[in-house]
This record gives C-alpha cells, sequence and structure tokens, in this order.
C-alpha cells in the first residue's frame, strides 16, 4: 500500500457499459482524471498512454477499459468487461486476436489487479490469459437510483416489449425479431429497440414483414430510459453472449419481467427472476414471449423475484470494492 493518489482514465464517459461503469464509480470515488488523448479503444492507445504515463508523477492508475500501457512506471489496474472480441466469431478478426494474445495478454501480467464484473468473464479471463484467479477481481456492476418503478411513462400510445441493444450482431436482434413474429401476442403490440436502425436490420424487419411493429427510439437521452423501461411490458435481451447485461438488472429495478438467454452471464446475473432461453432457438424465445404477455402471475412472480434479485447490484458496492483494491497498490 501506497500514499500515491489513484489516478483514472476519463476517456470512456459515453462510450457504451464501460462509459457507464467508468461514470457512475468515478461519480462515487472521485479519482483525479488524467488528461488522455484520442479514443482509448484505439489498439494505438497502449503506446500513447505509455508515453502520457511517463510524464505523470508518482500515482496508481486506474483503466476502466481494457486496452493496458506497453509501458508504465506506475501500478496500473485494467478492466476487462469480457472477451468478446475473442469469444465472438462476428465480433473478432486476426488483428484482433493477435493484439490481445501480444498487447492485452501481456498487460494482464504486468498490471497489478485486472478488475472484471461477472463470475463467467472472471473464469474466462483467468482460462484465457493463465494468471492466478486471485488477481483477477469482480467487481460487478451496479443499477442507478433512476430505475424503479414509479415515475413518469414513455409517452406513446402503444403496448411494446422492449430490446436495449446497438446493432452489434451479438446482440441477436435477428433472432429476436424472428422470435417476436412468431409469438402468439396481438399485432398492436410493438417491439421497441433502442438506438438508430441500420440497413442490415432494415432488411430483416422488411423480409419478416414487420415493418409496423418495430420501433426504433434513435437517440436517446440518459434521462428517457427509464421511462422507456418502465413502460414496457417485459425486456427482451437474448444476446448470444454478455459479459454482465446491464439492462437485466435495469429491467429489474423498473419493474418489469426480464426474458433472457440461458449462455455467458446473464442467467448469473439474472438470478432466479428471468424466463431463460436458448438464444439460438427462435421457437423458445418466442414461447416466452407468448407465455409472459399471457401469464400475469409469471409477470407478476417475475417482477417481485426481480425486485430482490437487483438489490445485490450497487454501483455504492462496486465503487467500494474498486476503491479496496486500489488503495492495496
Amino acid at each position: 500500500m501506497s500514499n500515491r493518489p489513484i489516478k483514472i482514465d476519463p476517456r470512456w464517459k459515453g462510450m457504451g457499459g464501460i462509459g457507464t461503469f467508468y461514470e457512475q464509480i468515478n461519480k462515487i470515488n472521485q479519482y483525479q482524471v488524467i488528461d488522455f488523448e484520442g479514443s482509448p479503444a484505439s489498439p494505438l492507445d497502449t503506446i500513447k498512454s505509455s508515453i502520457k504515463l511517463s510524464k505523470v508523477s508518482a500515482a496508481k492508475i486506474f483503466f476502466p477499459g481494457y486496452i493496458p500501457p506497453l509501458l508504465s512506471k506506475h501500478p496500473y489496474v485494467i478492466t476487462i468487461h469480457d472477451l468478446n472480441h475473442l469469444d465472438r466469431p462476428e465480433n473478432s478478426s486476426l488483428f484482433k486476436k493477435i493484439f490481445y494474445n501480444l498487447i492485452i495478454k501481456r498487460g494482464c501480467k504486468k498490471a497489478e489487479y485486472i478488475f472484471t464484473v461477472s463470475e463467467f468473464s472472471k473464469r474466462r479471463i483467468v482460462e484465457w490469459s493463465g494468471i492466478s484467479s486471485e488477481k483477477v477481481i469482480n467487481v460487478g456492476n451496479g443499477v442507478s437510483s433512476s430505475f424503479h418503478p414509479d415515475g413518469e411513462l414513455y409517452d406513446v400510445p402503444y403496448d411494446y416489449f422492449l430490446c436495449v441493444s446497438n446493432r452489434k450482431l451479438h446482440k441477436n436482434e435477428e433472432g429476436t425479431l424472428k422470435a417476436f413474429k412468431a409469438a402468439n401476442i396481438d399485432f398492436s403490440i410493438k417491439l421497441v429497440f433502442t438506438g438508430r436502425e441500420d440497413e442490415h436490420i432494415r432488411a430483416i424487419i422488411k423480409s419478416l414483414e414487420l415493418e409496423n411493429r418495430v420501433i426504433f427510439t434513435g437517440f436517446l437521452p440518459e434521462e428517457e430510459l427509464p421511462k422507456l423501461y418502465r413502460t414496457a411490458k417485459a425486456l427482451l435481451f437474448v444476446s448470444f453472449y454478455e459479459g454482465f447485461g446491464l439492462p437485466i438488472v435495469e429491467a429489474q429495478a423498473s419493474g418489469i419481467p426480464v426474458i433472457t438467454a440461458d449462455n455467458s452471464s446473464l442467467a448469473e446475473i439474472a438470478g432466479d427472476a428471468a424466463v431463460l432461453v436458448n438464444a439460438v432457438d427462435i421457437d423458445s424465445i418466442a414461447k416466452a414471449i407468448t407465455d409472459v404477455y399471457h401469464n400475469e402471475q409469471l409477470r407478476n412472480d417475475l417482477v417481485e423475484r426481480g425486485f430482490n434479485n437487483k438489490a445485490r447490484y450497487s454501483w455504492e458496492a462496486t465503487a467500494s470494492i474498486v476503491n479496496d483494491y486500489m488503495d492495496r497498490l
């Protein structure tokens, strides 16, 4: 343990799950920020961050993202939320595999600790990197207090299932659409996706003749997301792979049922408070949608269990674990 100040890379702000992780933790822990330049997700950042750190006075460095410095005179921690870029072929490439196996694996060995967010991701990181499991710390994720069942609703004239997603192929949006079409529910029910549509998903929607039943929110201000959740009939989140799956906990905190997949971290995070499906089995997903839509007792049970499950996750707890291990450096 040293009295060096803890300093953090702030550049992930606004960048998906890692951005949420950074913002929520530093809202609580309030570490000093380092004015790194450029994208923290660029492979070149391993060099750029090394140059910057060579000019920083004594400190302990917390990277909320996964790219380590090539060299560092300071003790540092990196955060690997998952190994999606290795484990999912649609998100991988020869270059990514080389970069992970040369640069990120080396960073895992040089880092004081590797933070991650689920036991699933911890097992995969240990298995892949060959480092001790004691060095990989599951700090979890939290759920913002803005997600709760009481409050303003999303002002739309239709009922809907919600899919919080981003057009990446591992999100299984094509399977989601096919299952939604196959489900035995009223045709007035919509499927709402967060974000903007792209040409790929537009073509799938057209081929399934779902143009009148699928809605995209476009860019959604942060304060609108809790309204979107609490108004939905249920969350439909059947990704092929997630390191955590924050929408599950956000939906549970919002008081709506959850349908999710039984793979990667998803069952772990959902606990006993979701309908679990096989992400590659369209009939399984469609049946879950049908059951949740028609079965009020099932919906009520999932909501009650969801409230109990979401209590396992808080940003205060995550920030406390992060701070404890940073203090040990």
